[in-house]
């Protein structure tokens, strides 16, 4: 089985994780792009969504599903979203398709996180995965220092030649060389940095369930 085709089997199972009446918060990237094209198949069950990227809300409005601004919904019942890398309690890197603050926001607001992942993302340790961090420009260099400091490589990442700027107007820096042994104190930790907007590491936010694409089918992953 594809790649693909483990992404459009994760999407697909995802549906069953959707309440009919509710609103429900999508994540973006690749894989979530299969589960909004199967959510357009009940999208008179719910009212809409909440969405955490410009290209996620662009995608469900395509399909004739409405959008609703965070600050206008109290609460989700539940976050889908993907992965680039989950570990076995459910910590996560996000952020490879530069939404990470939307995606941690969105996630916050939510009971419930469903993440849907082929089985290539299940890793032992986080932190092979280059660690996306949003930041503020004016932070850059001492920021790359402080990553130098932990064993880490900082690179601002970039799209046809010039700093990749998020979806909030920022930058985003792509951490290699660490390992990220204890999540949770790493993102308390990282988030402290003045300049930082948002540390890719989901361990406040993690996981409460994962879809896995596997070759033999879904694997559920509850945590």
């Amino acid at each position: 089985m594809t790649q693909d085709e483990l992404k459009a089997l994760v999407g697909q199972a995802a549906l069953q994780y959707v309440t009919p009446g509710e609103i429900v918060g999508v994540g973006t990237g690749s894989t979530v792009n299969k589960f909004i094209d199967a959510l357009a198949s009940m999208k008179d069950q719910i009212p809409g969504a909440v969405s955490s990227s410009e290209a996620s809300t662009a995608r469900l409005k395509a399909l004739g599903i409405p959008v609703f601004e965070a600050n206008d919904v109290a609460e989700l019942s539940v976050y889908i979203d993907g992965a680039d890398e989950i570990d076995a309690q459910g910590y996560m890197v996000k952020g490879g398709g530069a939404a990470l603050t939307r995606e941690k926001i969105v996630a916050a607001q939510s009971r419930r996180f469903v993440c849907i992942a082929d089985e290539s993302k299940l890793v032992k340790t986080l932190g092979a995965f280059p660690l996306p961090v949003e930041i503020i420009p004016m932070a850059t260099a001492r920021l790359v220092r402080q990553f130098e400091a932990l064993g880490g490589r900082a690179q601002v990442r970039q799209k046809d030649g010039a700093p990749l700027v998020t979806d909030n107007g920022q930058h985003i820096l792509d951490v290699t060389g660490l390992q990220i042994g204890d999540p949770l104190a790493f993102e308390s930790r990282v988030n402290q940095w003045p300049g930082v907007v948002t540390v890719g590491v989901f361990a406040h936010q993690k996981a409460s369930v994962c879809l896995l694409g596997t070759s033999g089918g879904v694997k559920t992953l509850t945590f």
